[in-house]
């Protein structure tokens, strides 16, 4: 039950009339006239209990796109319920009008749609249903609430992928119909042909031979299709934000555009999200799904505000990763947490695996670095001037031990990365 606006305001009238007429059934009577008129419109008003809620709509948006997710209401009442639904959404749903009104016959249904623009990645919950039914005299209604429960799961933005048609343009040159494939040795067989002096007798295909009257080898041609690891990091450092974007979305936004990359290479990509235990793997997608995958198993990733354990990252990988591959590590280039993680076990990764580490740089510090207008400009450009070189201290150790470093500001990191893996590819590394 809930009470309206109209009978505070009735009462609000009536207050003055136990004045001019002073007595207990002045009181009694107005009391009573409110109470008869709360009583007939909680009777005439419909039957909300007899309501049953389903829903109907999108089950997946991008960040900042719009989704439809539609409240079917279902009157199994014998009378006709006309009243106020409220679908309320949590705040990041981004639910656009909650209020509906509704007016269903007896043994009927009635649709009604929000539309929903998220403000935030992950699973966003519907929360309730209120339905309030008001009587024909406007003093009282009928409420009820319900859980009516949906998710819809609010996918990266990728925002990069509009850099996708070039990078594959610079990959065809690399590897399409424009480069002549060079036979030599390797696993990939290519063809067959007449033996000559010098060959290995272990290339000699028997069964080709006895088709014809000459002896025939086999030829190989080097190995093109690698594995890629894409290795998120979902520690503390991956928390702080790059303007308005945190550091992790900027990660992934680079990683999804690596991997739809690499997969039209032909290369194997797998993805693992770890801080102190895996937070999410792709591990031996297709072609096809690879991209849908990466995009659902991101969705839900938020950042945990403890140090990351380089130690066990370093432990699932070499475990998982037999193969020579390439890891990217997509992070922060923290000192401390390099240094006192990281670094030291890099020599064990390395001697296995190719490694690449992408960071999000702070394009404010670029800022900070240049102002001098006044004396708190002067230590903020000092202090930015210090981070920028340890930082550049950083990157040369990294390097140091043959690790490959991408760093850039969060609109240029996916394209710089994917820049990176194009350049490996042409240098023959991958």
């Amino acid at each position: 039950m809930a009470l309206t606006g109209r009978l505070g305001l009735l009462a609000l009238l009536a207050a003055p009339l136990p004045i001019f007429f002073p007595s207990w059934w002045t009181l009694l009577g107005i009391l009573g006239v409110l109470l008869l008129g709360v009583v007939a419109d909680l009777a005439l008003a419909g039957n909300v209990r007899a309501l049953r809620f389903h829903r109907a709509g999108d089950t997946n948006v991008r960040l900042g796109e719009r989704a439809t997710v539609a409240l079917i209401v279902e009157n199994l009442g014998r009378r006709r319920l006309k009243a106020v639904v409220r679908d309320a959404w949590q705040p990041s749903a981004g639910a656009a009008a909650r209020t509906h009104t509704v007016d269903v016959p007896a043994g009927e249904r009635r649709r009604v749609d929000t539309a929903l623009v998220p403000t935030r990645r992950g699973d966003r919950e519907a929360v309730t249903v209120t339905v309030r039914s008001v009587g024909p005299l406007g003093l009282a209604a009928r409420q009820l609430s319900r859980p009516a429960p949906w998710t819809l799961r609010v996918l990266p933005a990728f925002p990069a992928r509009r850099h996708l048609p070039g990078k594959l343009a610079k990959l065809r040159q690399l590897t399409g119909q424009h480069v002549a494939l060079i036979r030599g040795q390797g696993t990939e067989f290519d063809s067959l042909r007449e033996y000559v002096d010098g060959d290995d007798v272990r290339s000699i295909d028997w069964r080709a031979t006895a088709r014809r009257a000459d002896v025939v080898v086999r030829t190989w041609r080097p190995e093109r299709d690698r594995r890629l690891y894409l290795v998120l990091d979902t520690g503390r450092t991956s928390a702080g934000r790059v303007g308005d974007i945190p550091r992790l979305d900027c990660s992934m936004d680079a990683a999804l555009l690596l991997g739809a990359l690499a997969s039209r290479a032909g290369d194997r990509v797998d993805l693992l999200a770890y801080d102190r235990r895996v937070r999410t793997r792709v591990e031996g997608a297709s072609r096809t799904d690879l991209l849908p995958a990466m995009v659902q198993a991101m969705a839900p990733l938020e950042p945990e505000l403890i140090e990351s354990d380089a130690a066990g990252m370093v432990s699932t990988l070499m475990s998982r990763v037999r193969q020579r591959c390439l890891v990217v590590l997509l992070t922060e280039l923290n000192t401390a947490a390099l240094e006192e993680g990281l670094i030291p076990l890099l020599p064990q990764l390395t001697a296995r695996h190719l490694v690449m580490i992408a960071a999000v740089g702070d394009p404010r510090v670029g800022e900070m670095a240049t102002s001098r207008g006044d004396l708190a400009s002067v230590y903020d450009a000092a202090a930015a001037e210090r981070a920028r070189a340890e930082r550049r201290r950083l990157t040369a150790e990294l390097r140091s031990h043959g690790v490959e470093v991408v760093d850039a500001p969060p609109d240029e990191i996916a394209p710089a990365l994917a820049d990176a893996y194009l350049a490996l590819k042409a240098a023959g590394r991958l």
